[in-house]
Parts: structure tokens; sequence; C-alpha cells
């Protein structure tokens, strides 16, 4: 049991019945739930849905979107894999499949499956990374505004409990050129309280 009394055989049964689940048998590349969790994480990564290379090599934010995203964090990969510090729960667990402009949306079966009984195993939660706009629907519901861009310009009114982010991913280098106050205003405050917590 840990010290907000959740019970470990409670973690242990939960992730054996995800990454046995079989919700998404008719994906392209089939199921294989990829996710990090442990009670003691302080900062949830709340993502969209592993990507082809992430369900090939079975570890999440392996690539180039998760360098720029521990970059943004000013942490390296020994914390950021250090599931007793940091959870990883994307809105799908499983690689949705390709459409005609990238990635298909995260099947959302898989949120309304596992999300709150999920959630409900991290006690110590005190800062969650919302990324991209299933997260920011899911995570913010009526409080996020139309656009990914203009939930993140307003970032101070979720802060310091949760941050809408936009998604690390190279494709996404037009959108951080053009909003270059996110690097320059966000960034610090997120690397700060990332140390704080950690």
């Amino acid at each position: 049991m840990t010290n907000d009394g959740v019970e470990i055989k409670d973690i242990s049964a939960q992730l054996t019945a995800v990454r046995t689940c079989t919700l998404c048998e008719g994906l392209a590349l089939g199921p294989k739930p990829i996710l990090q969790l442990n009670p003691n994480a302080k900062i949830l990564i709340a993502g969209q849905a592993p990507g082809r290379k992430t369900h090939h090599k079975g570890i999440p934010f392996d690539d180039p979107s998760g360098d720029r995203l521990r970059d943004w964090m000013g942490i390296d990969r020994e914390v950021f894999y250090d599931e007793s510090r940091i959870a990883i729960l994307p809105m799908a667990f499983c690689y949705p499949g390709t459409g005609k402009s990238g990635d298909l949306p995260p099947p959302a079966q898989c949120a309304e499956r596992w999300r709150a009984e999920l959630l409900s195993l991290l006690p110590n939660i005190e800062l969650i990374l919302v990324i991209g706009q299933y997260a920011l629907d899911w995570h913010l519901g009526s409080r996020a505004h139309l656009t990914v861009t203009e939930t993140v310009s307003h970032w101070q009114d979720y802060w310091p409990e949760l941050l809408p982010m936009p998604h690390p991913s190279p494709r996404n280098n037009r959108w951080l050129k053009t909003n270059p106050w996110f690097a320059r205003e966000v960034l610090p405050v997120l690397k700060r309280q990332v140390i704080t917590l950690l």
C-alpha cells in the first residue's frame, strides 16, 4: 500500500488488465497498450495516442517528440522514464492507424473504458501536462477554448494544476515559430515547476 492508501496489488491488477485489453483488436497493427503508471508519480503526461514508431518500440515518447518534450520539461530520459515520478497516460493506449492527414484520432472507447479508473490510482499527481486537442477536450471540457492555440495561450487560467500544451512533434515546428511566446513565457515556468515537484 502506498502512503495514500492505493493498494500496489490494485495497480498491478489494473496494469495487467490494460495490457491485455483487446478493445482495439480491429486496428491495423492490432492492440499493444503503452502507458506508464505508478501511484507515487507527481506529474502526469496526458497525450493523444502512441504513434507507429512507439507501437513498434513499446516505449512512449522514444522519438523526436519525446526529445523535445523532455527539453521543454528540463529533464533527462532517466527521470522521464521513472514511473515513480512521471505517469504517461495517453487518451488511447494503442496506435490508432494512419489516415489521409496523419495518425487517426485516439479511439474514444479507450478513454471511456480506462481513463477515470486509472486516474483514480494516481493520488499524488500535482501537475498534468495536457498535450493536443483530444486530451484538452477530455481534461478541460467546457473550460477549453475553440482551438489548441487559444487554450494554450490562456495557460495561466489552469496553472499550476494543469498545463495545456501543443504537441511536441516536429510537425509543429511552424506553430512554435509562429507562437514564440510559448517558449519565452511558458517553458521557463514549466521547468521551474518540474524541478520543484521532482
